[in-house]
């Protein structure tokens, strides 16, 4: 039985990447921060609450590491413990930096002492491209972070491919583009819509305020990503791969098939900070633009070249964006079902 130790479990890839090995006859360890065990839903959700082992952990506290990995003795470990909101990292970069470029450096060097034959995979994204240098972005496509966030993902980027070149670890990256499902957390700007347009269609809620709607994203399903993420500890040699599905869609397209989830067709009227999305067939004001949610630094388009990974890795994407936004906003009215008791699921078409 493999030993898997995966940081960051209690969030949406978290979870997911925790239930495909269970499947797969691992023994998985959670590592988490003490402050997340509220956190547990997600697995819970997915059946498997009970199959994780778990371990408190920090990425700002090299002997803590240190310690989980001896005690551990992992066969693989999966590194998707950040400060993963790009918006907070704004207000808050120091942190961000601690967690998400020293605290990938701590565990590869924990690693190099401890577990050197272990295989790790580092959660790298999109996001490093920032102000892309090409359309679309490869492996070999130049970075340009653009936030507190990206900056600090490029070093712990860097960083796994320097200890692989350096000390012969096994290390990888999957620079992830946006990959979203019913388990991404409400911070998150296309579960903020799923929620909203939910909301909106059981009869209640307020009108959704967003950032910048001509923003545009490659965004796959996060269940496909985390396959990707285990095939690439699999292969036979360590590499880097963009995992991505090759098309791009706004942030407006989002909203719009969000809300035709739920049986509305909005119109959208006006332009820049005075746009609306409108209910065409009540004239109510759905969806607002709101400055505040505008970046310092704004990251205008991302879109992901995944030959690679579909040559080397077999990868592939199984539910198309239209599917994604549905699935989401179908997941969220089940939920206020749940939550209210009464029927609301026919409330959500296709």
């Amino acid at each position: 039985m493999k030993t898997a130790l995966i940081t960051g479990i209690t969030g949406q890839d978290g979870a997911y990447l925790a239930a495909l090995l269970i499947e797969k006859g691992y023994r998985v360890v959670g590592a988490m921060r003490r402050s997340a065990s509220g956190g547990m839903w997600r697995l819970r959700e997915l059946g498997v609450e009970q199959g994780v082992e778990t371990v408190d952990f920090e990425l700002a506290e090299y002997s803590n590491i240190e310690d989980v990995v001896r005690r551990t003795r992992p066969d693989e470990v999966y590194n998707l413990g950040a400060q993963s909101f790009v918006g907070a990292s704004f207000d808050m970069p120091v942190f961000t930096s601690d967690v998400n470029a020293l605290g990938v450096l701590r565990l590869l060097e924990a690693l190099r002492r401890h577990a050197s034959d272990a295989r790790f995979y580092q959660a790298s994204t999109s996001e490093m491209f920032g102000k892309v240098r090409e359309t679309p972005q490869t492996e070999q496509t130049p970075f340009h972070p653009r936030s507190p966030y990206g900056v600090a993902k490029v070093f712990g980027h860097w960083a796994t491919v320097n200890y692989r070149e350096a000390w012969g670890l096994f290390a990888t990256s999957g620079i992830l583009f946006n990959h979203e499902s019913p388990l991404r957390g409400s911070e998150f700007v296309t579960r903020k819509i799923s929620l909203a347009a939910a909301r909106y269609g059981v009869g209640s809620g307020t009108p959704l305020s967003l950032g910048n709607l001509d923003a545009r994203r490659d965004w796959g399903y996060a269940k496909d990503y985390v396959r990707a993420m285990w095939a690439m500890l699999q292969a036979d040699v360590a590499a880097d791969y963009v995992i991505a599905t090759g098309e791009t869609r706004s942030v407006r397209d989002f909203a719009t098939l969000a809300f035709q989830a739920v049986d509305v067709d909005l119109a959208w009227e006006g332009e820049g900070v005075a746009e609306q999305g409108i209910d065409s067939s009540t004239g109510d004001v759905v969806v607002n633009v709101n400055p505040d949610f505008f970046r310092p630094a704004e990251v205008d388009l991302l879109v992901g070249d995944p030959t690679r990974a579909q040559d080397v890795l077999g990868f592939e994407s199984t539910v198309s964006f239209e599917q994604l936004v549905h699935l989401m906003v179908r997941r969220d009215v089940e939920r206020f079902e749940n939550e209210h008791g009464r029927s609301l699921a026919e409330s959500v078409s296709g």
